[in-house]
């Protein structure tokens, strides 16, 4: 499924959005940190993220920096001091 989304992706970086003036008001832009996302997270988490990332582009919100966040270690279960 990750690979499937990632395609998709590709797909619209290299023959939809290369054809159109810039528009992302984030860096990296929505399609980067997408991929990104999901490749960290998984094609749920990361699908989501991306979701979220792309319904805050707009002319109203604020532009600027916005990295994927980082992968939270996991904790151990049962650990024993």
């Amino acid at each position: 499924m990750k690979r499937v989304l990632i395609s998709l992706i590709r797909f619209y970086q290299r023959h939809i959005s290369s054809k159109t003036p810039p528009s992302c008001r984030f860096l990296p832009t929505c399609s980067v940190y997408a991929i990104e996302a999901i490749e960290r997270f998984g094609a749920i988490r990361g699908g989501g993220l991306a979701l979220w990332r792309i319904l805050r582009c707009n002319p109203l919100g604020k532009p600027g920096y916005d990295p994927v966040p980082e992968k939270k270690p996991k904790k151990e279960k049962n650990k024993k001091l």
